[in-house]
């Protein structure tokens, strides 16, 4: 893939795998001033609520996927102190223990990044339209939305009611 020195897409949906090196070393080089990259990836389970997951297949809304990121990016800038940020999912069939998706953030200092690496993680997991889909020896099942994940958004005072409880 071919980067410029001054330019990333901040969002990238994709179904073929990344390199996180790769990634955070790009992100990195995109400011002199990076001083702390806290990042999160996350990774397909081969277990979901006592069952054996063989496939995960996640769906997403081409084009208002990206929009939606693009604008929880936007919020992380607007409530914390940092300096870039990158958010790369992948969609379609994947393995147990492949990778699902990466979030970096780049600031100058720690705290700045830790947060908002954390608040882009709640917001994405509860906003970003994308479906999963499980593949276990009983047959497929879509994922429901977990109130867990309702509550930890609510840390930041965005309200959501995506699960049933």
């Amino acid at each position: 893939m071919f980067y410029m020195q001054n330019f990333m897409p901040r969002v990238l949906i994709q179904t073929a795998d990344f390199d996180v090196s790769t990634e955070l070393k790009i992100l990195h080089n995109q400011n002199a001033k990076v001083g702390a990259i806290c990042s999160f990836l996350g990774v397909a389970r081969d277990f979901n609520d006592g069952q054996d997951v063989q496939i995960l297949e996640l769906e997403h809304y081409p084009g208002m996927t990206e929009k939606s990121i693009e604008t929880m990016i936007d919020e992380a800038f607007k409530k914390f102190d940092i300096l870039g940020a990158r958010v790369i999912h992948r969609v379609g069939p994947l393995a147990p223990l492949d990778n699902i998706v990466l979030v970096a953030v780049t600031s100058m200092h720690r705290g700045q990044s830790f947060l908002a690496c954390e608040f882009l993680m709640d917001y994405l997991k509860t906003q970003a339209p994308f479906w999963k889909k499980e593949q276990t020896a009983s047959g497929s099942h879509w994922v429901d939305a977990r109130v867990s994940d309702d509550k930890a958004l609510a840390r930041w005072g965005i309200e959501a009611k995506n699960a049933v409880e």
